[in-house]
């Protein structure tokens, strides 16, 4: 632990008035960890800025424009928030060296949002001995809800395996004869997604007819989609991020395979998917929700939206107001904005997971009506509800009712 201590001089006679009481006003009006002041509270990021998944990167710029917001109105609890975000490129390895300067050098009170299933893998271990908090993770994998394993490390989204299984549930009922073909990036993201996938087919896994794979190194996914068009599958389960989930949809129109498609909600952006595919290569896809998007007009009254597009508008005037990874930014950065609030005057590391774990119904803005944040010391799935969407000329329509979280 690192307390910040104020120096005095005067001698025995000075030492012994602040022991008295009397010079009290020297002392610190909280309890702090690393990371922590008076002034100012450092919370840690890496995003991919470059790589194959740079699309996500909106999401950190999001973040640190609203935390520029947050300071603007004095900070949390008159604290300034310091966000400090290094470039890991998509790449464990430099995850784990940009987490160790942040950790070790730059003494961050928390390591907040990193993205990718692959990245936080490789650096959840060292959170969980170094005892930082790993919070609020850009990654749905169902092992981030783990306390008893991983008491340092918490998700934040809707865990891949549960959309994977409403996906399931979903095709089952509603495509005749079903034939699928799945597309699946190669590693623990894609991996989590194909289990709840093949889980909520349960009985009927037989009907999967081809299953393919592709690294994120690979140029394209165009072979595999070939692929899946020639196995005669009539359905598709796209479990790809940005870059490649845009190309397989517009690969999958060049040749004229129209499958009932199921998009993952990682890549449900409509400025970083659905446009680069083509919006008329598009239409009718299938994804799971939880925020609103801002291409959905009817969200454009509701007033955290109106909000939302007056903070872009100040705070974040590069950013593109069709992505929903800015949505997303926004989103998260309040989780940790209430999450840190609720610590008060006590910044300890300890004290932030218990209050990251004592969050009840909070309603968090863009959060589809009816999905509320919801943790305690045994549930570590802060959001754990979803709604259906289906693409309709250039946005997303919702449709059906709420559905829960079953992993939780």
């Amino acid at each position: 632990m690192s307390v910040t201590r104020r120096g005095f001089v005067g001698g025995a006679s000075a030492a012994t008035a602040l022991l008295s009481g009397s010079g009290m006003a020297l002392a610190q009006k909280g309890k702090y960890d690393d990371g922590a002041t008076d002034a100012e509270i450092k919370v840690g990021h890496t995003g991919p800025y470059s790589g194959p998944a740079s699309a996500y990167g909106v999401i950190g710029k999001a973040i640190d424009a609203y935390f520029k917001m947050v300071n603007d109105k004095g900070g949390i609890n008159g604290r300034k928030v310091k966000f400090v975000t290094l470039d890991d490129a998509y790449s464990p390895p430099k995850a784990v060296e940009a987490t160790r300067q942040l950790v070790e050098q730059e003494k961050i009170l928390c390591l907040f949002n990193t993205l990718g299933t692959a990245n936080n893998t490789a650096i959840q271990k060292y959170m969980n001995q170094k005892k930082v908090p790993h919070l609020f993770l850009a990654t749905g994998a169902s092992k981030w809800g783990k306390p008893k394993d991983f008491p340092w490390t918490m998700g934040w989204q809707p865990d891949y395996h549960t959309e994977g299984v409403i996906f399931a549930k979903h095709l089952l009922a509603n495509v005749k004869d079903a034939k699928i073909g799945v597309l699946m990036q190669n590693d623990d993201y894609g991996k989590d997604y194909y289990e709840g996938f093949r889980e909520g087919l349960g009985k009927d896994v037989g009907k999967i007819v081809k299953h393919v794979s592709y690294e994120v190194t690979d140029p394209t996914v165009d072979s595999q989609i070939i692929q899946l068009k020639d196995s005669g599958a009539n359905a598709f389960f796209n479990i790809a991020t940005p870059k490649f989930a845009a190309q397989a949809i517009r690969k999958a129109a060049d040749i004229g395979w129209k499958p009932v498609h199921y998009l993952n909600n990682v890549s449900a952006s409509v400025a970083a998917v659905m446009k680069p595919a083509g919006f008329d290569n598009g239409q009718d896809i299938i994804t799971a929700q939880y925020l609103k998007d801002p291409t959905d007009k009817q969200w454009d009254n509701a007033e955290d939206m109106k909000a939302w597009r007056e903070w872009m508008a100040k705070y974040h005037p590069s950013g593109n107001p069709g992505d929903a990874f800015n949505i997303y930014g926004y989103a998260v950065a309040a989780t940790m904005h209430k999450t840190l609030e609720q610590c008060g005057n006590e910044l300890t590391r300890a004290n932030l997971m218990k209050q990251a774990a004592n969050l009840k119904k909070v309603a968090i803005p863009l959060l589809l009506p009816g999905i509320t944040v919801n943790t305690s010391a045994t549930d570590y799935y802060p959001i754990q509800s979803v709604r259906l969407q289906r693409f309709k000329g250039e946005t997303w329509e919702l449709f059906g009712d709420v559905m829960s979280n079953e992993s939780a």
